[in-house]
């Protein structure tokens, strides 16, 4: 029993660690443990417990550096927007709340979730499958369609779709290039460094943090909820959709979310998504996740397997919400002390410095022109989602049954 509790609270640290720091994704970690694991075979129950307690322990965490610091990862992308316009009116904590309430929701909906996901999507996955590149093809052309009705509406959706099929071709050109972590400097580019180098540009002051409690009308999270329900499951069939594009689907179909709705649906998403990875695991052998990956290469999981990671994700929810609460009030109360263009220039470099030491001079490039194309998408002042093209055409194409 011992090794297991030391496996699990280690967990904790490492997905608190790989949460904060940006760059450093869980599937870094997990990858190292593997290594480990070919030399040392370590039972399998420690690694299961390990990789799970870390990987919910990341989806609550993450979102701390992402509203803060303008730092994304591929499931916090989106965040980084309704967070940042919080933070700039002293609401930074605020907003990291919003997410935590919503990664609690997303455990609490596995109950409902879980058993209906192992009970009918057996039935239906082959035909899904099948269909995945038009399903991904109709995704994409509602969100399009979905672009914001303004008097310009013929022009948005222009830019839109400029948007869109520009970062496809980044997308599909850098999965292509040979590089390990493709998806660290193309992310960062279009969702850090050049939400970063915009608020350099704009010179954005953040006011002093106001630290009180939550409150929020019990009617405003009906529509996260039955959003988190009703679209999670798809992420699991659709490899090309992440928890942002899960999010704006959902709130798409639940009718319009404000700003405070919209950070609790994505982060019920980004931890739902997350725990029924390992379920997708469980019933097809597919790993939806980097986690998921890792745990499919030292074992296939079993019944018992499953549920001990259920129980572990479990835990791993009520020691990482009280963590993620400590850190951000920790960062709420100092971060209007320091300079915030100093701050940006910091985290600037320091991303530089790991696109650099990860993927070398080729995704250093990749960081620049991915960052370009961020900051045309703010200037046309269109949807960030649509930077996303990265991910979906690629996958659009690999799907295609001819």
């Amino acid at each position: 029993m011992f090794p297991l509790i030391i496996s699990f609270f280690l967990g904790i640290l490492a997905g608190t660690f790989t949460g904060l720091i940006p760059g450093i994704h869980i599937n870094l970690v997990a990858i190292s443990i593997l290594s480990i694991t070919s030399i040392t075979s370590l039972p399998i129950t420690i690694l299961l417990i390990f990789i799970t307690s870390m990987s919910i322990t990341h989806t609550f965490i993450d979102f701390i550096p992402s509203i803060f610091l303008g730092a994304p990862d591929e499931d916090t992308g989106l965040g980084i927007l309704p967070g940042h316009e919080l933070l700039i009116k002293g609401q930074g904590h605020h907003a990291v709340k919003l997410t935590l309430m919503g990664s609690t929701i997303a455990i609490i909906s596995l109950i409902l979730i879980v058993p209906i996901f192992i009970l009918f999507t057996p039935k239906i996955f082959p035909f899904i499958q099948r269909m995945m590149a038009f399903f991904l093809i109709w995704i994409a052309l509602f969100l399009i369609y979905k672009e914001k009705d303004t008097p310009d509406l013929k022009k948005r959706k222009t830019k839109a779709i400029i948007i869109f099929i520009l970062a496809g071709f980044l997308g599909l050109t850098t999965l292509n290039m040979g590089i390990e972590q493709p998806l660290l400097p193309l992310l960062t580019g279009l969702f850090g460094t050049s939400t970063i180098i915009n608020s350099i540009r704009s010179k954005t002051i953040v006011p002093k943090q106001t630290i009180e409690k939550l409150r929020i009308n019990k009617k405003e999270l009906i529509k996260p909820t039955i959003a988190t329900i009703l679209v999670s499951p798809i992420c699991s069939f659709f490899p090309g959709l992440g928890s942002s594009q899960a999010a704006i689907i959902g709130s798409e179909v639940t009718g319009k979310l404000n700003r405070e709705q919209f950070l609790i649906l994505l982060g019920s998403v980004n931890t739902i998504v997350m725990s029924i990875s390992f379920v997708t695991l469980f019933l097809f052998q597919k790993s939806r996740t980097g986690s998921a990956a890792a745990i499919s290469q030292v074992t296939q999981l079993s019944s018992s397997n499953l549920t001990t990671i259920l129980i572990t994700i479990l835990l791993s929810a009520i020691i990482a919400i009280p963590i993620s609460l400590s850190i951000s009030k920790f960062i709420a109360k100092r971060i209007h002390k320091i300079p915030y263009t100093t701050i940006s220039y910091i985290i600037l470099i320091f991303l530089i410095a790991i696109i650099i030491y990860f993927t070398g001079i080729l995704g250093l490039t990749i960081l620049t022109v991915s960052t370009i194309l961020g900051l045309t998408a703010i200037e046309f002042q269109t949807r960030r989602s649509f930077l996303m093209g990265a991910i979906l055409i690629p996958t659009i194409i690999f799907y295609l049954p001819f």
